[in-house]
């Protein structure tokens, strides 16, 4: 199969179905990343659908020389951005319905019991809630890393700024979803 690179070179050349190939790469970890953003699923499916189309609208500015996956997950982020923004605007109430706000979460192994797969849909739950009460830098860094599977380097250039700022943000987020899952855990211990 081709590189990313390839694949935009030949897009441009005007082999658009090739396309398809790109977004069945990278649809799953921008969804990740968007739903723990925004916490209901039909909003990150309509953030990864407007990302595939603009990066598509926007095919011929795509510069080889750099990662497609960086320039993508730019696009993606900046339209997370102005959603959020626009949400923040004109908060509405969100009526969450199981048909349409599944919880997105890594596919089960065929050895896990359906115990262990409820647990890890809980966890990946306040995962997402957790991340939410972070600074937005620390919280889309720490997304970029895990659900994005970015390197310290491609975030960097993804968020416009340093490395060493990349890895601070990570570090710091980290640090205060650890602290968080304690406090969590203590708190459950406690039969008062």
């Amino acid at each position: 199969m081709y590189d990313d690179a390839t694949i935009m070179k030949r897009v441009c050349a005007g082999e658009y179905l090739l396309f398809d190939e790109l977004v069945v790469r990278y649809r799953k970890r921008l969804l990740r990343f968007a739903w723990s953003k925004f916490g209901h699923f039909s909003a990150a499916e309509d953030l990864v659908q407007e990302a595939f189309l603009s990066a598509f609208a926007a095919r011929e500015t795509y510069n080889p020389s750099f990662a497609f996956s960086t320039w993508l997950w730019t696009i993606f982020l900046n339209l997370c951005r102005r959603h959020y923004k626009r949400e923040q605007r004109q908060p509405r109430e969100i009526v969450h319905s199981s048909m349409t706000d599944a919880v997105v979460v890594p596919e089960p192994s065929s050895s896990e019991t359906p115990l262990q797969i409820a647990l890890k849909t809980e966890q990946f739950a306040l995962l997402a809630r957790y991340l939410c009460e972070l600074p937005e830098v620390q919280a889309d860094a720490l997304r970029l890393r895990f659900f994005g599977g970015m390197k310290f380097t491609e975030i960097a250039l993804t968020m416009d700024c340093s490395l060493s700022a990349a890895k601070i943000r990570v570090k710091n987020g980290l640090l205060q979803l650890a602290h968080r899952f304690s406090e969590a855990s203590t708190s459950e211990g406690d039969v008062s």
